[in-house]
């Protein structure tokens, strides 16, 4: 198993409109196409205005597989016009993580 941490920082003033951008036209896509949401997160402390999710994929092939079937999805299209019209984002940090033997995500 594999798990991707995808790190977004936001514009402070635009965190709660990407949130709502992002719960109307991405997450039901990203959802059906990448399967496996383990967690989505906002940050309380530190950098307060950071988006934080993971998920988890069986290989690095089927992770591509996904991403590539997502990207060519006119609702991920439409999503991501919508995403730069708002211009909330400033940074993406994407970390692919296998897990320990000894971890109790799998």
């Amino acid at each position: 198993m594999y798990f991707e941490l995808r790190t977004y920082t936001l514009d402070p003033l635009k965190l709660a409109d990407w949130l709502a951008l992002y719960q109307s036209h991405a997450l039901a896509v990203q959802s059906e196409h990448l399967g496996n949401l383990v967690g989505f997160f906002t940050s309380e402390f530190g950098e307060v205005n950071q988006v934080v999710h993971l998920w988890g994929y069986a290989s690095l092939d089927e992770r591509m597989q996904r991403r590539a079937a997502m990207a060519a999805d006119p609702r991920w299209a439409e999503f991501s016009k919508r995403n730069r019209e708002l211009g909330a984002v400033l940074r993406l940090q994407s970390r692919l993580m296998r897990p320990t033997g000894f971890s109790p995500l799998q």
